[in-house]
């Protein structure tokens, strides 16, 4: 789309401070002849001897003060003119000089540099909040930017490994024909469900930070019920003891998306959980229009400066996940953060002091309309004890 030429804001601020001037002391020149000069009678001194012989008045007339104001008002004017023109283009200036910078960073965040800051000095007024906005976005962009870069890294690294490892068992079996066929079709595919669970949870976080989902009344007890019901064979056989406790926590949100969330932290619960005999609780409850789930198992203890790194891509701890170590792919915990966040939700992580992790989630208080569209999908809530 063509756009036309048109005024800067600086000649536009310095014609309209000049017009003013000029208007001001066009008003003030015409508050003198108003209020000053139609007292001066106009009459002629000669005219008035004639007429009675003797000269009554000494003063100049109006048109004598008219031929003396006139060319001293057109001198005035044209002073406030060019006063105004020039004094309005230096104060116009200095009054868009904050915008100009703001304008410089925008320049360089379009091509490319997120790392510029304005920091606008001096008193706080409009340029300064309008540039302290300017730089916290740029901040979040530049953290934004930089945390999408380290996960596709790492999510191209993750996708190469199993078609890396396809194309050597491949390669092996094309240049040795006598091998087991069936070892190498299980490894096969073992290796592609990986990539395609791994393909699954790219897709899931991404569609959790679009936020592109329908929200509705979900109550997280009985998502953690159908959670537990779900993994119960899992846990039987690491002889976990699964629980679900508390009573109803509704909230607005994706029931799909929160299922997942709280699938996810069963599963790294039991996953990360004593090698036998150990215990996994999930509890809700509802507070202050907030909304809570937490889980809470027993396991090896955790170095409290490792919890942050938990909700990384792709990492356990400050260890990368391998892919003939773990059934997971690494992002559990990422997606569970995207989730919570999706939702206006907060998680938090922290060591047990005995072992273990205890994973706590908190969301917007939601509305009882709804609920039970949801609740016809998981049976009543029970306590589940794998085998000793």
């Amino acid at each position: 789309m063509h756009r036309r030429p048109g005024l800067s804001a600086r000649l536009k601020l310095t014609l309209s401070y000049a017009g003013f001037l000029l208007l001001a002391g066009a008003l003030l020149l015409a508050v003198v002849w108003v209020f000053v000069l139609r007292w001066v009678p106009d009459v002629h001194v000669g005219s008035i001897q004639r007429t009675f012989g003797a000269v009554i008045i000494t003063g100049p007339n109006r048109s004598d003060l008219l031929q003396g104001f006139a060319p001293a008002a057109a001198t005035a004017l044209a002073f406030l003119m060019v006063f105004g023109l020039l004094g309005g283009w230096i104060l116009a200036g200095r009054m868009l000089a904050p915008l100009t910078q703001i304008a410089n960073a925008a320049r360089m965040a379009a091509n490319g540099s997120l790392s510029h800051r304005i920091r606008l000095q001096g008193r706080e007024d409009e340029f300064r909040e309008l540039a302290d906005v300017f730089d916290a976005m740029l901040e979040q962009l530049e953290s934004h930017v930089t945390e999408q870069q380290r996960f596709a890294a790492n999510a191209s690294h993750e996708l190469r490994t199993p078609l890396a490892i396809s194309q050597t068992l491949l390669e092996a079996a094309r240049n040795d024909p006598t091998r087991d066929h069936g070892e190498l079709i299980e490894r096969l595919h073992t290796v592609n469900a990986r990539a395609i669970d791994l393909t699954e949870a790219l897709l899931l976080l991404s569609r959790a930070d679009r936020k592109s989902f329908t929200r509705e009344v979900v109550d997280l007890s009985l998502i953690a019920e159908e959670a537990i019901e779900t993994l119960l064979p899992f846990a039987e056989q690491r002889q976990i003891t699964l629980d679900v406790t508390g009573g109803k926590a509704l909230t607005l949100g994706s029931a799909e998306l929160i299922l997942r969330m709280v699938t996810n932290l069963v599963q790294n619960a039991i996953v990360h959980n004593l090698p036998a005999g150990g215990t996994l609780t999930v509890h809700t409850e509802s507070r202050h229009d907030t909304s809570a789930l937490r889980v809470e198992n027993t396991g090896q203890p955790v170095p409290p400066d490792l919890v942050p790194t938990f909700i990384e891509p792709f990492q356990r701890g400050t260890q990368r996940i391998r892919t003939d170590e773990h059934a997971g792919v690494g992002l559990g915990l990422a997606i569970v953060h995207s989730i919570v966040r999706a939702h206006g939700g907060t998680l938090d992580l922290a060591p047990r002091p005995t072992g273990g992790l205890l994973v706590t989630t908190r969301f917007p208080g939601g509305h009882a309309e709804g609920v039970s569209r949801h609740r016809s999908r998981v049976g009543p809530a029970r306590s589940v004890d794998g085998p000793a």
